[in-house]
């Protein structure tokens, strides 16, 4: 590796991992390894779900979810959105195009 990738030790689970990434994401991936500790320990400590592999998976599922909902939200504002940028641009054009540049 070089000086451009960062060397990380996370924990989750009460389990060390070693990950490497781009140096200026480390502070990314900290963040996200400690989101899902505390999802991953959210639903180890309700004691519906035995097993750390049944845990990670579980983990994943509702962070998945929680994303695409999500995402699902910023699309319907990017639609709703969109006519009325396009109608402001439209405005703005009109407005420039009949003034007259000097130079």
């Amino acid at each position: 590796m070089n000086d451009m990738y960062a060397h990380v030790s996370v924990r989750i689970l009460e389990k060390e991992y070693q990950v490497s990434c781009p140096a200026n994401e480390r502070t990314d991936l900290l963040d996200a390894a400690e989101l899902l500790n505390d999802k991953m320990r959210e639903i180890r400590d309700s004691g519906k779900v035995v097993g750390l592999d049944r845990i990670a998976v579980m983990a994943a599922l509702n962070m998945s979810n929680e994303l695409l909902k999500t995402k699902a939200k910023d699309d319907a504002i990017e639609s709703s959105l969109r006519p009325r940028l396009k109608d402001l641009n439209e405005r703005v054009d009109s407005v420039l195009g009949n003034q007259q540049l000097e130079l």
